[in-house]
Parts: C-alpha cells; structure tokens; sequence
C-alpha cells in the first residue's frame, strides 16, 4: 500500500523557518518525484514546488518561495524535507505533499494536483505576527 507521511507544521512566528518533511511508505522515493502544495483558508490548493526524489534542482512554481525554501533527501528514511526560510502570513496554509512514479518535473507538468496520485494528509502551518 502506497502512503504518505506529511508533518512539520505548526505554529511559527514571522520571519523564523520551519521543517517539514514527507515520508513514504510502500514505494521508493528515489524513483518518482514528490510534489508540495499548499492550500490557504478559502484559496485553491497552489503548487510550491516539484522535486526529484533521487536529488538534484527542485522546480518552484511560486516566486515569493523560491530564493527562501530547500529540499533535502534522507533516503535511508525515505523521507524528503522542505525547509522554508523567512516565514509570513502568506505562507499559512494547509501543507501536502503528493508522489508520482515519474522521474522529472516540468514547468507543467507537476504543478498541478492531477499529477500526482498519490497524497499524504497535510499538515497545518499557522503563521504570527
């Protein structure tokens, strides 16, 4: 049975960094790629990036992410980290991650939900001021 792991999330003020991390069971991570999304109160569920589960470039799909997020890879723990630097209250949503068998990431293809069949069950990331 193919399932995934999300955790990490919780309260952060503004401006400090938070760890979250996706562990997969049933499946290798180093043979697909693992998404993150990311859905607000009211908003659509928005891609933040789609990485390589063997490592390498992550593709980030939101700007206000891309110069303060990294992904990191345990693979002994078949785990993938996404650690997001400088926190604000735009980051607060409900954070996923997703796992397909493919083996790259496009400017497309891997930024939207249908990409990617299989979810993990979010984790909730509270911002203050």
């Amino acid at each position: 049975d193919v399932q995934l792991q999300a955790s990490g999330g919780g309260l952060v003020q503004a401006g400090r960094s938070l760890v979250m991390s996706c562990t997969a069971s049933g499946f290798n991570l180093g043979d697909g790629v693992i998404g993150w999304f990311r859905q607000a109160p009211g908003k659509e569920r928005e891609a933040i990036l789609c990485a390589r589960g063997r490592g390498g470039e992550a593709t980030i799909y939101v700007k206000s992410v891309r110069d303060r997020s990294t992904i990191s890879t345990d693979r002994l723990k078949n785990t993938i980290y996404l650690r997001m630097d400088n926190l604000s209250a735009e980051d607060a949503a409900v954070y996923f991650c997703a796992a397909d068998s493919r083996d790259w990431c496009g400017v497309v293809v891997g930024s939207r939900p249908g990409d990617y069949p299989t979810w993990g069950q979010g984790t909730l990331v509270t911002v203050s001021s």
